[in-house]
């Protein structure tokens, strides 16, 4: 075992990462209320402290799954998602079905592969949460990628859904490399290196061809940003944001909230991809008016 491999180590690049991904998707969440749209246009900050939504809870288990096993265990991540489901964090209606029935002895193999007709959510939920499980694995990228599929499963059986948290997880994976940060070009190069060919990655491919496009709208506009909430509407534009704002958390958070959507989804993937890697923190002010995490969320103390 590696240094960089250590239980110890592992787990702070996740809590790094998860500490990003929540202040992502807490200040995110505050641009939806009208009141605010206003601070939007000048880069202001709203008053009080920011709540975090389903995209942290559920990160929150994926990161206490990994604490605990060193790995992903779907039934173990299942039974956290279910038994954590906060009905007041702006979950879906198909997910907190899903979780509800879970939590009264569900199968999660079969409840999950039902949904939609059978065809599986195809939803950004997988993706949003996994920026933690890649910088966990930042000493072999792969193995990131494969676990992320593994943690799709028990919410989002889609092929698109399984692939956007693939890739997610391989961007944060990639970032936090012990090596140092990869330039915007070797981020997305890298990450379509490790995703199978879907419709994610042929969004990859075009974020990858725009990336000295200046203005996010436009790229948005081509790329989407999780207004249809479907994981190949949302993973590329928000890895595009990311690999743009690589060391500059607040850049890289004004960048993808200004063009609307999804915004605590894509700023939770950002804030979580970008805060894998060194300069990458989100500022001491942000965190200070983050909701904290979750009592039961792991943290490295517990862990020693």
């Amino acid at each position: 075992m590696t240094a960089e491999s250590s239980p110890e180590r592992r787990l702070g690049r996740a809590l790094a990462a998860l500490r990003g991904l929540s202040v992502g998707d807490a200040l995110g969440s505050q641009f939806f209320a009208p009141a605010n749209y206003p601070l939007l246009k000048r880069r202001a900050l709203p008053d009080g402290v920011w709540r975090w939504s389903d995209d942290t809870e559920m990160a929150c288990s994926v990161v206490a799954v990994l604490a605990a096993r060193g790995r992903i265990d779907q039934d173990d991540l299942a039974r956290s998602f279910a038994e954590h489901h906060g009905p007041d964090r702006d979950y879906g209606p198909a997910v907190t079905r899903l979780l509800g029935q879970i939590r009264e002895g569900g199968d999660w193999r079969a409840l999950a592969s039902a949904l939609f007709d059978g065809r599986g959510s195809w939803g950004n939920g997988a993706a949003m949460r996994i920026a933690p499980l890649g910088a966990y694995y930042a000493d072999d990228p792969e193995q990131a990628t494969h676990q992320a599929e593994i943690s799709a499963y028990p919410t989002h059986q889609h092929r698109e859904a399984v692939v956007g948290a693939m890739a997610v997880a391989a961007a944060s994976a990639l970032v936090a490399d012990p090596a140092g940060v990869p330039t915007p070009q070797a981020l997305l190069d890298g990450v379509i290196a490790l995703v199978p060919r879907s419709a994610v990655g042929a969004g990859l491919r075009r974020a990858r061809d725009m990336l000295d496009y200046g203005d996010p709208v436009t790229v948005a506009a081509v790329l989407g940003c999780g207004r249809r909430t479907t994981a190949h509407d949302t993973v590329p534009f928000a890895l595009w944001s990311a690999a743009r704002g690589l060391g500059d958390f607040e850049r890289a958070f004004w960048d993808t909230v200004r063009v609307g959507g999804d915004m605590d989804t894509t700023c939770a993937m950002v804030g979580g991809v970008v805060a894998s890697g060194k300069g990458g923190t989100p500022p001491a002010a942000w965190r200070e008016r983050t909701e904290p995490l979750p009592p039961w969320a792991p943290t490295l103390a517990a862990s020693s």
